[in-house]
């Protein structure tokens, strides 16, 4: 499939699936600081969104940028991740890599340890 037929139909499916929710074309171009048209160009591959054109619209929906190239696509975890922390400061990422990298450890420690259960007898 043609890259730009691919991302067109990624950006009308994130449109009319966006959490239970379709967004309008003219909803999204508001968003964007474009026309409707251009948006509809997008979709049907007529136009060729630009990176930044597609950062917007990846960022307007809280996804990473990389669902628009297929071969580029982060496992669903990782994007779950990436959506979740789209927003966030360089504070707050540091604080959420702080709390993986702790739970991380914790299993790493806790999977080591006997179990403390009495054994069934």
């Amino acid at each position: 499939m043609e890259i730009y037929k691919f991302i067109g139909d990624r950006i009308r499916r994130l449109r009319l699936e966006h959490m239970g929710y379709v967004v309008s074309q003219e909803a999204l171009a508001k968003a964007l600081g474009t026309t409707p048209n251009t948006i509809s160009r997008w979709e049907t591959a007529v136009y060729k969104p630009s990176v930044e054109d597609l950062d917007q619209i990846s960022r307007f929906f809280g996804i990473p940028v990389t669902t628009f190239f297929p071969k580029m696509e982060a496992p669903s975890r990782l994007n779950a991740l990436m959506s979740a922390t789209g927003d966030l400061d360089d504070e707050d990422i540091d604080e959420v890599t702080r709390y993986a990298q702790f739970r991380k450890v914790r299993k790493s420690l806790t999977g080591s340890k006997p179990s403390r259960r009495k054994k069934e007898r």
